[in-house]
């Protein structure tokens, strides 16, 4: 069964909160007394998964305190609280420390950050649409998952952190903006979806599409292809339209080696697109190419739906 999504990466989360290094989770452990030879215990240490000295992870614990007999050794009885360990050298001279390893615990903290922004989200909202077309997350979703993981992590050292306050104030209103329908994502067909969406996908001229004009109709969906075929300023250079058909997008070209003249010129489903250049001599370069992604604007807009309340009419004296 495929595990739940984790919509942020360590290095993502420490983009967000460069201070991530500041909030390792390791205790030091004190107090410890020799049991007998080189074996050493530390009472009421507090639970200890994992051992470090001097910032090594000591590996697994042992089974007993009875099978400590190589140096490093170590393991937790937790009935009695009591920490063993295993060295020739007393760790009363050492950095003896119990936490976790901190990849693992940054790993633990994106998960619960996930796992909280699904339960936030609106469940109109499909999880399996929260990724773009090249397969990432949505850095609203990437960033505000970073905010909640960091102030999870903040708030075990200080609870009351005003820091990891203003945290999550801001993914907080991340999370409303998107649940109200007021922050979009990609794969969310909007409002101004019908007019247009320019990238570029190869582009090393100084003539390109710079506005669009009109409203996309007589499709649902298209990825235009749009290209320079010839090369010049503008008077001169021309250019390609090709849209999708049976066999897929950017397949059918639809308008051949027409002319840029500057002005509002046709693109395809009703809509015009207008080139410029930085200035009156600049010139295109042949081969350079956009893709336009439109929806017809008759088309739903992906928002999160409003509650309607029941009214009733009564009569008052």
């Amino acid at each position: 069964m495929a595990s739940a999504p984790i919509y942020c990466t360590h290095k993502e989360l420490k983009r967000v909160f460069p201070q991530l290094d500041e909030y390792d989770q390791k205790v030091p452990i004190y107090g410890w007394v020799v049991v007998s030879g080189d074996k050493y215990a530390a009472h009421d240490s507090g639970q200890v998964t994992q051992l470090f000295v001097d910032g090594e992870s000591l590996g697994s614990a042992q089974s007993a305190h009875t099978d400590l007999n190589v140096e490093g050794e170590w393991f937790y009885n937790s009935t009695d609280d009591v920490l063993y360990y295993y060295s020739a050298s007393s760790p009363l001279d050492k950095l003896m420390e119990a936490g976790e390893v901190f990849a693992t615990m940054v790993t633990q903290f994106r998960t619960d950050a996930s796992r909280y922004m699904d339960s936030r989200l609106d469940p109109k909202l499909p999880k399996n649409q929260l990724k773009d077309k090249e397969g990432n997350f949505d850095y609203m979703i990437i960033r505000t998952t970073a905010l909640y993981a960091a102030a999870f992590m903040i708030r075990t050292k200080d609870p009351t952190s005003e820091v990891a306050t203003a945290i999550v104030a801001e993914a907080d209103n991340n999370v409303l903006l998107l649940n109200e329908g007021r922050a979009s994502l990609s794969w969310q067909n909007t409002g101004d979806a019908s007019k247009g969406v320019l990238r570029d996908v190869a582009y090393t001229g100084a003539v390109r599409p710079v506005d669009f004009r009109g409203r996309a109709a007589g499709v649902d969906y298209d990825l235009i292809k749009l290209e320079i075929e010839d090369a010049g300023v503008i008077g001169t250079c021309t250019y390609n339209v090709s849209v999708k058909d049976s066999d897929g997008l950017k397949q059918n070209q639809v308008i051949s080696d027409e002319k840029i003249t500057g002005d509002y010129q046709t693109l395809a489903y009703g809509l015009q697109v207008r080139f410029a250049g930085t200035t009156d001599s600049s010139a295109a370069v042949a081969t350079d190419e956009w893709e336009v992604e439109v929806r017809g604007y008759n088309e739903e807009v992906d928002t999160a739906d409003l509650t309607g309340i029941k009214m009733t009419r009564r009569r008052y004296r």
